[in-house]
């Protein structure tokens, strides 16, 4: 499998990976490459800031100052390219934000982009402010409606259409496919947030995405050691080459050592990503039968608003996300979130540990998520235990 961001240094053990390997084999192994010198199934980390002209002044290596380029990232953009399916490659930054706000730069004053209103607080935040100072015009609209979604899209003016699927922390599902025809029609590009799905299942670019992005630093590290974040792209072109040159001109790469723990994350990514899923439909499945939960918001039941479509474009799982509203109201969902002794009181979300936050109260004013509602984000731990500890709290919240 010839993949565009596979590395210079040479390797004699599949540096371009048979095409009839999977991506979860693929991953397993790094894309199966040693390291020619010592014969190490682990390649190194490479930390230089700075390398050695040639006799003639040119750089025959492909590296000359480690700003725009580093070995390491290669390597882990390389197996993020191969899990995407992304022609263009993918480029890692130093977190989601940096990943995501690359993607706006690259866009001209007076260009309208259309975004949903369910989607991850601090950018939706960034864009509200900074957009605006930047010459760009904004739409917030519910993906999920594909008829508002069509209204607000401005053929011949609207730019860029960007969605979040599963939305955080409603977790609403937008129709990938049918969002890239209209923004296609419309002459704009397509760019998703998979974070909460991840390419184990959800490859947005096969459904005519032109940019996926993933804050890294979610389920795709996974161990809650690394911030980062990375956009895939179906295609080189003078966008993406933008988009580029916004990461090498700002310093926005992400780091060596952070590129290295994500290399190893990735290793066991599909792992993680069928137990966390199976995990999260197991406990959104008990804690509908629970009294004391008003609501279970996760694509995986039956009888969610987005499940019809979940099941035609996510496979192999859900996802590792759901969220409860609790009786009681708010009230009610902080004590509930102040007496769990399992789960973590902690912001963010896809690392092995199971995460639980009244989301309301770090969003603020004019944040869609209820009151009432509790972010549930599965780790790997003991499914009974974690609903376990979940009941318990409700109990102890609600004086049981």
């Amino acid at each position: 499998m010839s993949l565009p961001n596979a590395p210079q240094a040479p390797s004699d053990s599949r540096s371009d990976a048979a095409p009839e390997f999977t991506p979860r084999t693929l991953a397993a192994q790094a894309m199966g490459r040693i390291e020619p010198g010592t014969r190490a199934v682990v390649m190194p980390l490479h930390v230089s800031t700075t390398f050695i002209r040639d006799p003639d002044n040119g750089y025959s290596s492909g590296y000359s100052y480690a700003r725009p380029d580093n070995a390491t990232v290669r390597e882990a953009e390389s197996i993020l390219a191969m899990l995407e399916g992304a022609e263009a490659g993918a480029l890692l930054f130093g977190s989601g934000m940096a990943a995501a706000t690359a993607v706006f730069g690259a866009l001209e004053p007076g260009d309208h982009v259309v975004a949903g209103t369910v989607m991850y607080w601090a950018l939706k935040r960034w864009l509200r402010e900074e957009a605006p100072r930047r010459g760009l015009t904004l739409t917030f609209v519910d993906t999920a409606d594909l008829d508002a979604l069509r209204a607000a899209v401005a053929p011949g003016r609207t730019r860029l259409v960007w969605i979040e699927t599963p939305g955080n922390p409603l977790w609403t599902v937008t129709d990938i496919a049918a969002a890239a025809e209209i923004a296609h029609a419309a002459g704009a590009r397509l760019a998703v947030d998979s974070t909460a799905a991840s390419p184990v299942h959800t490859r947005p670019l096969e459904r005519g995405a032109d940019i996926v992005m993933h804050s890294a630093t979610k389920i795709l590290n996974g161990h809650s050691d690394v911030v980062a974040g990375v956009l895939a792209g179906a295609r080189a072109d003078a966008f993406w080459d933008r988009i580029r040159g916004i990461r090498a001109g700002s310093g926005g790469i992400l780091g060596p050592f952070e590129a290295y723990l994500l290399m190893r994350s990735l290793r066991t990514l599909h792992l993680r990503a069928a137990a966390q899923s199976a995990g999260a439909l197991r406990l959104a499945e008990r804690l509908s039968g629970n009294p004391l939960v008003t609501h279970v918001l996760y694509p995986g039941l039956p009888d969610d608003p987005g499940h019809a479509i979940a099941r035609r474009q996510m496979r192999d799982g859900f996802g590792f996300m759901l969220s409860i509203r609790v009786a009681g109201g708010e009230a009610g969902a902080i004590a509930t979130a102040a007496r769990v002794q399992l789960w973590k009181r902690a912001t963010s979300l896809g690392g092995v540990e199971s995460l639980i936050e009244h989301r309301a109260s770090v969003e603020g004013p004019g944040s869609p998520c209820p009151p009432d509602l509790l972010r549930l984000s599965t780790g790997i731990e003991d499914t009974e235990e974690l609903y376990g500890d979940l009941d318990q709290a409700l109990r102890s919240a609600h004086g049981g």
